[in-house]
Formats: structure tokens, sequence, C-alpha cells
């Protein structure tokens, strides 16, 4: 199966995760230090870090922020990371999508859900390896990407996409015209197996929206069509 790094100083968490984890076939390594878990990260990239929002010596947060921003290495930068967080507050799930998280967890929380939010980052990942045969170039408008490259401009000018924000864009691009549902774009993009929380479909669109259309405001490539999903108009 995968290697996973769980990053957790809640003891008896660290450890019940090891055992659930294990049992459904993985390889988990353990950290329950911030600072500890990044040199493991970029020592050995781990397929999947289940990271807890509050560690000592480095929090989940600026952990996050370290592995994303090791550009010169990739398989240390696009690690898929699922985060744990005690809080229940919507602008603590928001901060950790924009620091490169993947996905978010609430404690409590049931090992079945955990098992199921890892399966999905690691089809997910297993869904890029496969997507490598598909086209690289990709154009919309002044909209140009390089999917192998991971760089996208618009016009002239670089956009600086988060990984999700890119990938969502990637899938609109090469299905353009379609109405796609949150439910399929979790599906598609996040590799979710089953209906997850479609709030974090909305808030990547709104980020992409605010690199991609000329009026955030007022979008013209990717529409809403109220109550069921978004449409991409090329």
């Amino acid at each position: 199966m995968a290697q996973i790094l769980v990053v957790e100083d809640e003891e008896s968490l660290l450890q019940t995760l090891r055992y659930n984890l294990s049992r459904a076939g993985h390889e988990v390594r353990l950290s329950t230090n911030g600072l500890q878990a990044l040199d493991m990260i970029r020592g050995n990239p781990p397929e999947l870090v289940v990271l807890d929002l509050m560690l000592p010596g480095l929090d989940g947060l600026e952990l996050c922020r370290a592995v994303r921003a090791e550009a010169s290495n990739p398989a240390v930068a696009h690690v898929p990371i699922l985060m744990l967080t005690a809080r229940d507050e919507e602008i603590d799930k928001v901060v950790g999508l924009e620091v490169g998280a993947d996905d978010y967890l609430t404690k409590p929380f049931s090992m079945h859900e955990l098992l199921a939010r890892v399966k999905a980052q690691l089809r997910r990942a297993d869904m890029g390896v496969a997507a490598k045969d598909a086209p690289s170039q990709l154009a919309s408008g002044d909209l140009l990407v390089d999917v192998g490259a991971h760089r996208v401009q618009r016009g002239a000018t670089p956009l600086l996409l988060k990984r999700r924000e890119f990938d969502l864009l990637v899938y609109f691009l090469r299905h353009p015209g379609q109405l796609q549902t949150r439910e399929a774009l979790l599906r598609n993009v996040w590799g979710y197996e089953y209906v997850g929380d479609t709030r974090t479909v909305d808030v990547h669109v709104r980020w992409l929206r605010g690199k991609i259309e000329p009026d955030p405001t007022l979008p013209r490539r990717i529409q809403t069509v109220r109550g069921i999903g978004y449409v991409f108009q090329e």
C-alpha cells in the first residue's frame, strides 16, 4: 500500500492512527514534533502526511507552508497533506487550505472517515500519475497551462496557483462546457469516493476566479449553476 507519515503529539491518538492505518495495509511512520517531521519529509518523502494542527516545535500550518515551499524538490513540495484540527471554525479550515493542505478533518472523527479520506488522497495521487499521458499544454483564450511544468500564464503574466487550484483549473480546461456538480469535482479533483464537504469546492473556485477572471465579481470563465455546480466556458 502506501507509506504514510503521521504527525501528532497526542500519544493515544498517535497509536490509534498507527494501528488503524497499519491494519489497512499501510507502512506508517510517526512523529510528535513539527521540526522532526519536516526533516523526515525532506529525507524520505512519504506518499501522504496526516498532520495535526497543534504541534510543538513547528505547528501544522507552518510545517505545511515549509513543505509547499520546497520548490526544488517536487517529491516534497507535492506530498498530499491531510490536516487534523481540534477546532471547528470555518476560518481554521480555510487557513489550512490556504497554506497548502489538501484536506482537513475535525476532531473528534471516526476511523472509518479518516481511512476514507486517506484512500481519497492516495487515489487522487494515482490519478495524477495516470494523467501524465494526457496533453501537457492546455489553452483557453489568454490562459495557457503547462501541466508538466506546473505553470500557468494569463497573457504574458505568470499566475501563482496553489496545487489544488491548479488541479481544478486543469480539470475545467479538459472538460469545457460541461456542467460539473460539486460532488463530481470532489470525486474527480479531490479523489473522494463519497460526498465530502462541498464548501471546499466553493472556496477553491472563489480563489481560482480571483486569479483567472478579469472581474471575479462577474465571472465569465467559471460560471455558477445555482444549486448544482459550475461550468467552465472557453
